[in-house]
């Protein structure tokens, strides 16, 4: 069985999130590894979305599933690699596809989850 989530982000609405309550909403959702990468970046924000997009992506395929009744998003973590995204969730051992992209105003994930039987 596979199961897909998508989801796209309005990057001005994650710049305001952070202009408001920058610390309180970073640690609520995101890990240190995330925080770190993003800091990174000249256009933080923009990285903050793709991340959000991809931990809301992540969260639909794993809730649609069954597998999980419930998940935080920072259980989810987006870790980058040389091949592309990389998801760690903690706790679980499943195996997801990320595909992230963004523009100056929006971010897009897709996450690909495989079960076999």
């Amino acid at each position: 069985m596979i199961y897909i989530g998508t989801d796209i982000v309005d990057v001005n609405r994650i710049r305001q999130i952070m202009n408001k309550k920058k610390e309180r909403f970073l640690k609520k959702i995101f890990t240190d590894n995330e925080i770190k990468y993003c800091q990174l970046k000249i256009d933080s924000p923009i990285h903050f979305s793709g991340r959000f997009a991809a931990k809301e992506a992540v969260k639909k395929a794993l809730l649609s599933s069954g597998f999980l009744k419930k998940i935080t998003m920072k259980k989810i973590e987006i870790l980058s690699s040389k091949n592309g995204p990389k998801v760690n969730i903690y706790s679980s051992n499943k195996i997801i596809n990320l595909s992230i992209s963004h523009t100056k105003n929006h971010a897009i994930a897709t996450a690909l989850l495989e079960e076999t039987v």
